[in-house]
């Protein structure tokens, strides 16, 4: 019988976290202060948050030490297994191999526990009393809350208000482990109320949400902020999954062709392929595919610019690719791909020709979902097909060309209080959107007086 399964022993668990900072060939550009232009420092970033994970966001350290702590708390769900996929080979006659690691084994259901934990634990040693934060489609909300439970953390979040309603199940998650969880914008902060002065019925954004949260905390000096995605310390602290992955393809005895992921702000995509860029940047010949919605095209579409993290502008600019800080995406079921910006770390990469980006329809997504959960079993957070449509393009595209290449995905979360997204789908309730190029050239008007990165690209 073939292996289906590759599990690592808990021995194995990765004990360091990988910056790719440390290989890049083009060096980042720095964050700018939104007040003075000028780059960030420490002092600049301590009302938001703690030092330890300030430390992390700046180093160029290859290797940082994971703390026991927060490997005893690894253990409850690390290693993940990695999945050889035969009945999707099967189903689509190609002769490639499809591997996924499946990071919805996790007790939130998605990979974002794996700096929930580590962001919890340096805020608690830094004597935080209270983590604010957003969340999209929830699954960063409801890593969180886990995480702070587990610390003893008080835990509220705000959540894009789409997703709010479309999404029950996840705000009851997040208060089943003791966070609060409120519809953003909401009328408890002045950001908030700002945005509904000017649209009653706005549906949010993850900017919105951020700017919410950035300023609950910095109005609390108890209170500090947590980001799930975007940031250099998130993308750190995810790359535990690519390391895991690299020693499961090893016993496989395979390495990948193709490593694909699907990308909002970039945490799960950046987690599981960040360690196979390093081999690539060191002569490896892979094709690391970053997959977006095409109705938030933020990657494909979007210039290479300094620009906000959120909506009214309370945060570092950030050089990333963005579709404009103001930009609100259409409502569409993959909430955690609604961002408008990408992570600094995947755009100067994608900038360097390391990592191609993919837009994908929605109701192809799906499609692929669907088709997934008919051959593998599992169904797929809405997000995580995004990924899937793509493994499915790229498998084809093996078949036509007669090649036996080797696809690796992350399978970034399961998709069981997704099913609402499912239940339109398969009624012919949900439809593709193609974004106009005026809505993003009106939304980029907005940051054409802010400064430039040196590779500025129009």
């Amino acid at each position: 019988m073939d292996v289906k399964k590759i599990f690592l022993p808990e021995s194995e668990l990765p004990r360091q976290w990988y910056n790719i900072a440390a290989d890049m060939p083009t060096p980042m550009e720095p964050p700018l202060h939104p007040g003075t232009g000028q780059p960030v420092g420490p002092d600049d970033l301590a009302p938001i948050f703690p030092m330890p994970l300030i430390e992390q966001e700046v180093s160029q350290e290859r290797w940082i030490d994971i703390p026991e702590e927060v490997l005893e708390k690894y253990l409850i769900w690390r290693p993940t297994p990695l999945y050889r996929a035969y009945q999707l080979e099967k189903y689509l006659e190609t002769p490639a191999k499809i591997y996924f690691k499946n990071e919805g084994v996790s007790p939130a259901g998605s990979h974002k526990p794996n700096t929930a934990i580590a962001q919890a634990y340096y805020n608690k040693i830094s004597g935080t009393k209270r983590i604010t934060t957003e969340t999209g489609a929830g699954q960063w909300g409801s890593a969180l809350s886990m995480c702070c439970a587990m610390f003893g953390l008080e835990c509220n979040v705000w959540m894009v208000r789409i997703s709010f309603d479309h999404k029950p199940y996840r705000r009851i998650m997040m208060e089943t482990w003791g966070a609060s969880c409120v519809a953003s914008p909401s009328t408890l902060t002045k950001a908030g109320q700002q945005i509904l002065d000017a649209d009653p019925d706005c549906p949010g954004s993850l900017g919105m949400a951020i700017s919410e949260a950035v300023e609950a905390a910095v109005m609390d000096d108890n209170a500090k902020y947590s980001l799930g995605s975007v940031l250099n310390h998130v993308m750190l602290h995810q790359t535990i999954n690519g390391l895991e992955t690299q020693k499961q393809m090893a016993i496989a005895g395979d390495y990948p062709d193709v490593v694909i992921g699907c990308a909002g702000g970039g945490s799960n995509f950046a987690g599981n392929c960040f360690p196979f860029v390093c081999d690539k940047i060191h002569g490896k010949d892979i094709d690391i595919i970053g997959v977006e919605p095409a109705s938030c095209p933020t990657m494909t579409r979007g210039p290479f610019a300094y620009d906000f993290g959120d909506t009214v502008q309370m945060t570092p600019l950030l050089p990333m690719h963005t579709l404009g800080h103001g930009f609100v995406p259409e409502p569409i079921h993959a909430g955690g791909l609604r961002y408008h910006g990408m992570a600094p770390l995947i755009s100067q990469l994608i900038m360097d020709n390391l990592i191609r980006p993919v837009a994908v329809q929605q109701l192809e997504t799906f499609q692929a979902g669907i088709t997934f959960a008919r051959t593998e079993g599992f169904i797929s957070a809405p997000e995580t097909d995004h990924a899937i449509a793509v493994v499915i393009r790229e498998a084809l595209k093996a078949k036509e060309e007669g090649k036996e290449k080797v696809i690796l995905f992350n399978w970034s979360g399961h998709g069981l209080v997704d099913m609402a997204a499912y239940e339109a789908y398969l009624t012919g309730q949900l439809a593709d959107h193609e974004l106009p190029q005026e809505e993003i050239d009106r939304a980029l008007k907005e940051i054409e007086p802010l400064p430039k990165p040196q590779q500025f690209k129009g």
